[in-house]
């Protein structure tokens, strides 16, 4: 599966979209290609999405570090262990000093997989977001 087809399919859904989003995609160079994209009214949470050999990655940056109360970090950490069951097709992991909700599909992913995907991760973001607010500056 291609970036780029995946951007132009998500570009073309308008009203035929299952999950009712619009999205919006901008393909980012470099040494791995990653698509950027935004789900109408989340544009402060963009997804990015990047193709290995053998999946498709769908990450949304949260917070970094220096936004995490360091009184109720440990708290923090423990509340995220416990959310990510019961978060469907979400994971938390942290890249540098950001925390990240992400979710992996395989390469032969339908292309409404892949938009349900990515409902599902924003609307994971906003949750997590509002969940753990308490433990944020």
């Amino acid at each position: 599966m291609e970036l780029s087809v995946i951007g132009r399919h998500l570009e073309q859904l308008g009203e035929a979209s299952t999950t009712g989003f619009a999205f919006q995609c901008y393909p980012i160079p470099g040494e791995v290609e990653v698509l950027r994209v935004t789900v109408e009214g989340r544009e402060e949470l963009p997804l990015f999405i990047s193709v290995s050999d053998d999946q498709i990655l769908c990450i949304s940056y949260l917070w970094d570090e220096s936004q995490v109360n360091p009184a109720r970090r440990q708290a923090m950490l423990e509340a995220m262990l416990d959310m990510n069951i019961p978060m469907p097709l979400s994971a938390f992991a942290r890249l540098d000093d950001w925390y990240v909700v992400f979710g992996a599909l395989s390469l032969n992913s339908a292309l409404t997989d892949i938009e349900h995907e990515l409902a599902v991760l924003s609307d994971n973001c906003l949750e997590v977001i509002e969940d753990m607010a308490e433990f944020l500056l």
